[in-house]
């Protein structure tokens, strides 16, 4: 059923829903729109609409090929909404629901087209907050690009910053989706750009991969992960590719590249990857066992989730066909936590070739490290049985010791 947003737009069907909003495809005076709905109680945060009407002019005054324009921010009665271009195409996530991981031509294509829109935004001054599969979209009424790559533009730009009020977030909370969090979120720094770098590499190693570097388990898991691991080798991929992923999952914000730098160096590892076909590495939840890992689960009621793609931050909460949760707030973890406090047991960076833990591998290891436990438990058990019955039948000079009386001695147990 149609409905009214403001004076000017009609909201005819809905495209899909998110945890911060509902998007309906829309008609303004100038035709077709994607309508950002937000929640009614976001709208009926005072404070909120009206970081919403200061934002106004930077998001409007973003232009750029690869970041979907924002057309109109509209405040009327309950209602709260960002009119933005509308995309003929589908978002990355469908798309690596649908092929699992892409060809690194392609991937790098996309990923270096992201760059390309997030370097126009970072000159005005905007830090997107939120990048990730679900906020790219793929434009299939655009030209083809390397490895067959249709033009990717970012959306839900300013979004994260508008929901992240200092009421509703402060300064121990963080805002985002747990795979795709720098560092410096997790440590509860500012977020500046060089947090729209680390996302964006994230995504590049998921097209590649198929499964996000640091995700899996518990959220508190994956945010420690960013702030304490190491990102594990894709095996397959030019050296200068990998080099490059690296430098942006550095967990120093400034030893990453800027945008600008990363989209002028992605297209010049073009040619490296043309014709490649998608890399064939294992999934680290193939065999569901992701889960088992040596953490302490605060939430015990909190189901867990398999690597692959994101993690919700609140316990028990569910994906929708057209988005994954975002926009949600989790305590930020404390020095001790991250080194091993109440969150559970910090792990050291894992040496490569090791195998990741939760994988059939992994549990053949420890299966095996318990039987050698075992049995060394056995002999040493053995050996005192043994020394222990030596010393009780016999003195220093090896005679048999005189009869003890064991009227009130506590019985031996075998």
């Amino acid at each position: 059923m149609a409905r009214n947003i403001g004076s000017r737009y009609t909201a005819h069907q809905i495209l899909g829903r998110g945890s911060a909003g509902t998007v309906w495809l829309g008609e303004g005076p100038e035709g077709p729109v994607a309508i950002k709905l937000l929640r009614e109680d976001l709208a009926a945060d005072q404070e909120l609409v009206g970081r919403f009407v200061q934002e106004r002019t930077a998001l409007l005054g973003l232009d750029h090929p690869n970041v979907v324009g924002v057309r109109d921010l509209v405040v009327d009665g309950n209602d709260l909404a960002l009119v933005m271009d509308l995309i003929r195409g589908t978002d990355v996530r469908t798309r690596l629901d649908r092929e699992r991981r892409l060809a690194p031509e392609a991937a790098v294509a996309i990923a270096a087209d992201v760059a390309d829109g997030l370097a126009a935004a970072h000159a005005a001054g905007v830090v997107h907050r939120d990048v990730k599969p679900e906020n790219i979209l793929l434009d299939m009424q655009g030209p083809l690009g390397p490895g067959g790559a249709h033009p990717a533009l970012l959306t839900d730009f300013g979004v994260a910053k508008l929901i992240d009020t200092p009421r509703r977030t402060k300064a121990t909370r963080i805002i985002g989706t747990p795979d795709y969090l720098a560092p410096e979120i997790v440590e509860g720094l500012p977020p500046r750009a060089a947090v729209d770098i680390y996302a964006l590499a994230t995504v590049l190693y998921e097209l590649l991969a198929g499964f996000t570097p640091f995700g899996g388990g518990h959220p508190g898991a994956v945010l420690r992960r960013h702030v304490t691991e190491t990102v594990v080798p894709l095996p397959g991929i030019p050296d200068e590719l990998w080099q490059l992923i690296v430098q942006c999952l550095a967990k120093a914000p400034a030893s990453r590249l800027r945008a600008s730098e990363l989209s002028v160096r992605l297209r010049e590892l073009l040619p490296l990857v043309a014709g490649m076909p998608p890399l064939d590495v294992d999934e680290p939840d193939a065999d569901g066992a992701e889960g088992e890992e040596a953490y302490e689960d605060p939430y015990p009621t909190a189901p867990t989730t398999p690597r692959r793609g994101a993690v919700p931050l609140v316990p028990g909460a569910g994906h929708d066909s057209a988005n994954r949760d975002t926009h949600t707030s989790m305590r930020v973890p404390g020095p001790d936590e991250l080194a091993g406090g109440p969150l559970g047991t910090a792990r050291a960076p894992r040496p490569a070739g090791a195998p990741r833990p939760g994988s059939a591998r992994h549990r053949a290891d420890q299966v095996r490290k318990r039987r050698l436990v075992l049995t060394a438990s056995a002999v040493a058990l053995a050996a005192a049985v043994g020394v222990g019955g030596w010393l009780a039948l016999s003195d220093d000079s090896g005679k048999q010791p005189p009869p003890q009386d064991t009227k009130n001695s506590a019985p031996v147990v075998p």
